[in-house]
């Protein structure tokens, strides 16, 4: 069967451009978006992932402020920092990158913050908002897929779109997301009785447990859109693997993404954008 690869890379230039021209607009009127992230610790992945961040910042304008702090940094000392910039009026959105080291408790460092600068939308009361269709933030790897979605031409409403996994992060925004685009959701997890059955009928399957390969090709309906969010290296292979076995299921869809996405990070800056701009209007 012929099959679409989304164009990860295309989306994210055009996001990043409509960025960049909202936030011009917002210097023309003396308004500044910033963006404060916070890491605690040396692993490589949350390194990357600021990295990325950061760039992608630069790119459309948006000021990024990082504080990398040390391994044996304290919950108390990182807890100070964030009331800190929650006051600094010139900080737009505070990001904590997660996980934290353990001996910080990262549902208290997430209460913390100031839920008018909860860029992740992590804090309950954005997740509460969130889940009565009038989000303040959007997540951004589940808005990112939404806009990839949207951005190929890839009609949601009324599709049976299953998620599998359940996580605060991914799982339950982007079964949150799709029900917002009026698809009919199901989201499956560890517990899921006859997972194959379920994936099977799925229209839109997007795969985010965290599992390299483990959606295989007997799971996958012919002709569905295949969205996968997992990123891994196998045996300190250079490789990066999906939560998808790519190279089976592909023939098997009408779309499906490569690995890794690239539009998911930019996306961020893509929300915080639009919310900068919808408080100086």
């Amino acid at each position: 069967m012929p099959f679409n690869i989304i164009d990860g890379k295309k989306i994210s230039q055009e996001i990043k451009d409509e960025v960049k021209a909202e936030v011009l607009k917002l210097n023309e009127r003396n308004i500044f978006p910033t963006l404060a992230v916070i890491i605690v610790g040396d692993d490589p992945a949350s390194k990357i992932y600021v990295k990325n961040k950061k760039k992608t910042c630069e790119a459309t304008g948006i000021k990024s402020v990082s504080f990398e702090l040390p391994e044996q940094t304290s919950q108390d000392e990182v807890l100070e920092l964030v009331e800190k910039l929650n006051k600094d009026n010139t900080v737009s959105g505070i990001l904590v990158q997660l996980p934290l080291p353990k001996h910080i408790d990262e549902e208290k460092i997430i209460l913390a913050i100031d839920p008018k600068k909860d860029v992740d939308c992590f804090h309950p009361y954005n997740v509460g908002l969130l889940s009565i269709g009038k989000p303040s933030f959007l997540p951004g790897t589940p808005a990112g897929v939404i806009e990839l979605l949207k951005r190929s031409g890839i009609s949601i409403a009324g599709k049976n779109s299953v998620v599998i996994g359940r996580s605060n992060i991914v799982g339950k925004p982007m079964s949150a997301l799709l029900m917002a685009e009026n698809a009919t959701v199901t989201t499956c997890h560890s517990k899921t009785r006859d997972l194959k059955k379920v994936t099977r009928e799925a229209e839109i399957l997007v795969a985010a447990m965290g599992k390299p390969k483990f959606i295989t090709a007997d799971m996958v309906m012919d002709g569905a859109v295949v969205i996968d969010v997992g990123i891994h290296r196998l045996d300190g292979s250079k490789k990066i693997y999906g939560d998808v076995d790519y190279e089976n299921v592909c023939e098997k869809t009408s779309y499906i993404t490569p690995v890794p996405l690239r539009c998911l990070s930019n996306d961020h800056c893509h929300a915080y954008a639009k919310l900068f701009k919808s408080r100086a209007d």
